[in-house]
C-alpha cells in the first residue's frame, strides 16, 4: 500500500478531512506496536452497521459526514457502478463546471474505500471422458475475505477518521490532461517533491477549460499505512500449517476505490452503455474502437484521498488509527483458520468472529435421538478436520 505518512499541511492543496464530531477515547490514536489480545466486545462496528446507524445520524446531518449516495445534480446525468469493484463512472454536464466538480470530489472523498483481506485456495482436478481425453477443472476449496473498512475509523460511530484529500506530487507519473502518464512539466528530481504543485481547485479549472472532445477526471480512494506483506506472510503460514497442499492466494483487494467523471458527450455515454459494449465485443469491432477511445480521451488522474490505517506523527512514532496489524491478526486469525478448514466461501462478519472466540453453541433440542445424531455429526466433522491436518488436503488430483 502507500507509504504511511502524516498529512503535510504545508501545502494548500493537501486538505485534511479529519472529522471532529463528538468526543471519545477511541479518537486518540494507538501508538504502540505491541499486540495484546483484544476483547471482541470492543470491536468497531461493521461497515454495514456504520452506514445504517440511526443513533449517529442526527449528529451527522449538519456536518454532511459519510454520504451513502452522492449523485450528480443533472437530471439527465448517467451514473454507472461496477457490480463487483464498485467503480463509478459519471457522465454529466455539471462536472465541467470547476466549482461543481470540486464540490463533488470533496463529498465523495468522505466515503471510504472498501479494502478486503482475501484468502483463496484452489486445486486442479483431472478427469477423463469416455474417449480417454483428459479435462482439467479448477475447484475452489475456500474463499474467505475480511472487510478492513471499520479499521480506517478511530471512532466509527461518529465517523472520525484521519483521511486527507491531496493532489499528486510533481514527480508522480500520472495522466495530467494527457493520454499517457507523465510527470509535471519542468519537474526536477533535485527539487523538493510537492513544492508548487497545482491545487485541486486549479486542476478542476484546467479540466473545465480543456477543449478536448472526450475527457475524464478521476478521484482515487485508497488505504495507506497498512503492512500488507507482513499480514500476507502470517496468513499464508497459518493456512499452510493446516497442511493445505493446494494453490493459495492471499491478497488485499480494494473496492469502491475510483470515481471517473466524464464530460457529457455521446461517445462517452455509448462507451458506458452495456448493450453497446457487448455489441462491440461480440462483433470484434472493439479492436478498432479501443485504440480510438484510448488516444482520443484526455485524462486527469490527479486527485487522491488517502485513508490511513496508520501514519507517522510529529515525534516520528507510528500511530494506528484503530488497531495494529498484529492486533488485527490476533483478532481475526483463528476465525479465518476455522473458515478455511470448514471450506467456506464468504465475507466473515462479527458473528463469525464471536463463534471463533467463544465456540459454537451446544445443540440441545430436547430429543435424545436428535441430540445424539447432532453430536455424532460434529464428532465426525472434527475427525475429518484432524485427518486433513495430519495427512494433507486440497492437493491437485
Amino acid at each position: 500500500m502507500g507509504k504511511p505518512n502524516k498529512p503535510d499541511n504545508s501545502f494548500s492543496d493537501t486538505l485534511s478531512l479529519h472529522s471532529d464530531v463528538g468526543q471519545s477515547s477511541a479518537a486518540i490514536p494507538y501508538v504502540d506496536d505491541d499486540a495484546p489480545e483484544i476483547n471482541i466486545d470492543d470491536l468497531p462496528p461493521s461497515y454495514t452497521d456504520v452506514a445504517e446507524s440511526s443513533e449517529a445520524a442526527p449528529m451527522l446531518a449538519h456536518r454532511g459526514a459519510m454520504v451513502d449516495a452522492v449523485l450528480p445534480s443533472d437530471i439527465d446525468a448517467m451514473v454507472i457502478t461496477d457490480k463487483y469493484w464498485g467503480t463509478q463512472s459519471w457522465v454529466a454536464k455539471s462536472v465541467e463546471d470547476p466549482e461543481t466538480l470540486e464540490a463533488y470530489v470533496h463529498r465523495l472523498a468522505e466515503i471510504p474505500p472498501r479494502p478486503y483481506m482475501s484468502v483463496v485456495g484452489t486445486h486442479t482436478e483431472t478427469s477423463k471422458d469416455s474417449k480417454g481425453k483428459e479435462a482439467k477443472n479448477t475447484v475452489t476449496d475456500f474463499d474467505v475475505t475480511v472487510d478492513m473498512t471499520p479499521y480506517l475509523y478511530s471512532d466509527a460511530q461518529y465517523r472520525q477518521s484521519h483521511r486527507y484529500l491531496r493532489t499528486v506530487d510533481n514527480g508522480e507519473k500520472v495522466r495530467r490532461g494527457t493520454t499517457l502518464a507523465k510527470r509535471q512539466k519542468g519537474w526536477n528530481q533535485s527539487i523538493e517533491v510537492g513544492a508548487d504543485k497545482p491545487s485541486l481547485q486549479e486542476w478542476c479549472h484546467r479540466f473545465g477549460a480543456s477543449s478536448a472532445g472526450l475527457k475524464c477526471f478521476t478521484l482515487r480512494r485508497r488505504m495507506v499505512g497498512f503492512d500488507e506483506e507482513a499480514v500476507k506472510e502470517r496468513l499464508e503460514k497459518m493456512v499452510r500449517d493446516t497442511n493445505y497442499r493446494g494453490h493459495l492466494r492471499v491478497q488485499l483487494i480494494t473496492k469502491d476505490g475510483q470515481i471517473d467523471f466524464y464530460n457529457d458527450a455521446k461517445i462517452n455515454r455509448w462507451r458506458l452503455t452495456s448493450w453497446i459494449r457487448w455489441l462491440f465485443f461480440l462483433t470484434l469491432t472493439f479492436i478498432f474502437t479501443w485504440p480510438y477511445l484510448f488516444f482520443r480521451t484526455k485524462r486527469w488522474e490527479v486527485a487522491v484521498v488517502d485513508w490511513p490505517f496508520s501514519y507517522i506523527n510529529d515525534r516520528g512514532a507510528k500511530c494506528y488509527v484503530s488497531v495494529s496489524e498484529d492486533q488485527w491478526y490476533n483478532m481475526w486469525g483463528y476465525a479465518i483458520c476455522r473458515a478455511v478448514m470448514d471450506k467456506r466461501q464468504k465475507c466473515l462478519d462479527q458473528s463469525d468472529l464471536r463463534r471463533a472466540h467463544e465456540g459454537d453453541p451446544a445443540f440441545n433440542t430436547g430429543n435424545a435421538g436428535v441430540d445424539g445424531a447432532l453430536g455424532l455429526f460434529r464428532a465426525g466433522m472434527n475427525a475429518m478436520g484432524e485427518v486433513n491436518r495430519q495427512l494433507g488436503w486440497g492437493g491437485d488430483c
